[in-house]
Formats: C-alpha cells, sequence, structure tokens
C-alpha cells in the first residue's frame, strides 16, 4: 500500500514523540511492503506563532486530502493567557470538527511488565485490565452554545448540554461493533437521574441495543463510574458515553496503565480517515530533553494501522514489539522502577524498532 499521512507535530515535546513513530513505520513499511508519505503541518502553538491562528486553513485543507492524519500534541504555558477562541486547544476541536470525527476510542491496557506502575492494588488487577473507552467528540457541551448573561447573583456563564438522537446513534453503534471484536460487553455511562440529555442518551442506546443482542448491555451513572473503574477495572470492556463524561473516564482509566505516556488514542468519522494522537499533552516541561516517553505515540501508529488501514498484522507487530521492549525491562523515567533500565526518547524508539 501507499499511503500518505499528514503530520502535526504540534508543541512542546510533540516533535519528539512524532520523529519516532514516523521510524517505527518506516520499518513496518520496510517489512511489510508499504509505502509511508508524509506532509507536515502546523496546528497549535506553533501555528499561533507562525499563522497568527491555532488551525490555518492549508493545515485543515492538507489533513482532509490525506489518508489519515496524525497528530503529537498541542499546547503549553506559552499561550496559557490568550482568549479561548485563541488557545491552541481549538486546533483539536477545530480538526475533529473539520475532518466529521465523531468517535474517539481510547483503549486503556495494562502491561503485565508494569503491573508494578500501576497505582491500585496488585488485587484489583491481578485479572489484567484491558478496557475501551468509546467517547462521543463533537457534540455535547464542548461543541453546544456558550454564553454569559447578567443575574441578579450577578454575571454567570453557561455551556448548553446538547445530543441528539442520530449522535447518540452513531457512536453507540461504533462502540457496539468494537464490543464484538472484543468480550461482547458495553457499559453505558450517562446521568439520566438528573439530565434530560441523559435520558434521551439512554432511550437511543437501549433503541440501538435490540440490533445486538449478542452484546451484554449495562449502565451506570457517570459518578458510579469513576468509582467502579477504580473498585473493579478488571470487569470492564467497553464503555461508552459522551463528550465531557468520556473525556475525564478516560484520563481516569489511563492511569491504571502506570503512566498516561502509555495509552494511545484514535478519532474516526464515518470513513476510513482517521486522526491518530497519544493522550498525553505537551508536557512544555520536559521538551527536548529527550526523556519523553513515545509509546504512546507509536501506539497510536499501530491504531491507524488497524482502524484506517485495515493492516492488522502491521498493528500487531508493533504492539508486540511494545511488549517485547517493556518485558525486556527498559523503561522510560515516567515508568522506570527499581531494577529496570531507564533509557530516553530516542533510544525505545530504536529498541522498539530492532524488535519489529
Amino acid at each position: 500500500m501507499k499511503l500518505n499521512i499528514a503530520l502535526v507535530p504540534g508543541d512542546g515535546i510533540g516533535p519528539e514523540v512524532m520523529a519516532q513513530n514516523v521510524l517505527v513505520l518506516n520499518k513496518i513499511g520496510e517489512k511489510f511492503g508499504h509505502t509511508f508519505e508524509y506532509k507536515e503541518v502546523d496546528a497549535g502553538g506553533i501555528a499561533i506563532d507562525k499563522h497568527g491562528e491555532p488551525l490555518p486553513q492549508n493545515t485543515i485543507d492538507v489533513c482532509k486530502a490525506s489518508d489519515s492524519v496524525f497528530l503529537a500534541a498541542v499546547g503549553g504555558w506559552k499561550w496559557d493567557t490568550l482568549p479561548g477562541n485563541m488557545r491552541p486547544e481549538r486546533a483539536l476541536l477545530g480538526l475533529r470538527g473539520e475532518l466529521g470525527l465523531y468517535a474517539n476510542l481510547r483503549p486503556a491496557t495494562l502491561h503485565e511488565a508494569l503491573k508494578d506502575a500501576c497505582p491500585l492494588k496488585p488485587e484489583l488487577v491481578k485479572d489484567g485490565v484491558d478496557i475501551m473507552v468509546v467517547r462521543e467528540l463533537t457534540g455535547g457541551m464542548y461543541f453546544g452554545e456558550k454564553g454569559r448573561k447578567q443575574t441578579d447573583m450577578g454575571e454567570a456563564a453557561y455551556d448548553v448540554e446538547q445530543y441528539s438522537v442520530e449522535e447518540v446513534k452513531r457512536i453507540t453503534k461504533t462502540a457496539f461493533e468494537i464490543a464484538r471484536k472484543r468480550k461482547k460487553h458495553v457499559t453505558n455511562v450517562d446521568k439520566q437521574n438528573v439530565l434530560e440529555s441523559s435520558r434521551l442518551w439512554r432511550s437511543v442506546v437501549l433503541e440501538v441495543a435490540k440490533d445486538y443482542p449478542d452484546v451484554e448491555l449495562d449502565h451506570l451513572y457517570v459518578d458510579n463510574a469513576s468509582m467502579q473503574l477504580i473498585m473493579r477495572p478488571s470487569t470492564f470492556d467497553v464503555i461508552v458515553t459522551g463528550n465531557i463524561f468520556g473525556d475525564i473516564l478516560s484520563d481516569e482509566a489511563s492511569q491504571m496503565t502506570g503512566s498516561i505516556g502509555m495509552l494511545p488514542s484514535a478519532s474516526l468519522g464515518s470513513g476510513s480517515l482517521g486522526m491518530y494522537e497519544p493522550v498525553h499533552g505537551s508536557a512544555p516541561d520536559i521538551a527536548g530533553k529527550d526523556i519523553a516517553n513515545p509509546i504512546a505515540t507509536i501506539l497510536s501508529g499501530a491504531m491507524m494501522l488497524k482502524y484506517s488501514f485495515g493492516l492488522a498484522d502491521e498493528a500487531k507487530a508493533i504492539e508486540d514489539a511494545v511488549a517485547k521492549v517493556l518485558n525486556d525491562g527498559y523503561r522510560t523515567g515516567d515508568i522506570m522502577s527499581e531494577g529496570m533500565k531507564k533509557v530516553g526518547c530516542k533510544e525505545m524508539g530504536k529498541l522498539i524498532i530492532d524488535r519489529i
């Protein structure tokens, strides 16, 4: 295959971890006979500095014309004082909206070699952790009506939480299709005892579930779900939920893996075009020091091969290589423990490449 990939290195450690991902993909291309062609574009803080806006039109055009989009990280302290519509993070929301990416897949898998790095008691994760959070990405209060108004209590601000039937239906179908390829269990997370938007959400989930009689469905309120993720993480398979709940729960689940530096993600729409990115941020405090963990970015590359291009064997080659490196005792600083061998960003990338 010949595949065109738009690269968005972004800010902070983004360019460092992106470089290792490109080297890994090139190794996969060499081994399996594929050609990856890359076009690098600006988004986030670097785009503000160079172009005066977080998401230039050229970046949107290049991404839309590509077979897939790979984003490393955006943001940093340098731009924290800018108004909301000019912050680097607007590039993320803008790209998701422009590309029609409504489903965010965030897997949280605890590698056997990293069990000691998990903050939970060993008895809570003895059966392993393998969770896929399927988060609705383009609706809810992040994209709803926003504003400020005067009240008898002074100025007030509001963000509207709103979902349509079709928005809920398509994310729910995505979750059930993924569950069919896993352990066939979906947990819907909402707050239907309080929120009208959640009442509609649950009614649609129940309707979609009728088309998947082979998949078990249960429901949790978001507050209870946040507790159960800690108390019984091994019992979860696929979690489907809205934008704001998914944002929070996926970060909570990520901590079970030992480090947010281990977490990949995929953002998908109705077609094959997707955007892939590590869950971690730009980490400006460690940028340029060759100490960032590139594994989340590299595993996001594996997700790209699997979900956008249907290259399951190639994706597994990357996942297996990561597991081998961890089993051999190599660690970046964020997952370092006694008796292990500490390496930097570039060395971790090289070790993974050597095992593909």
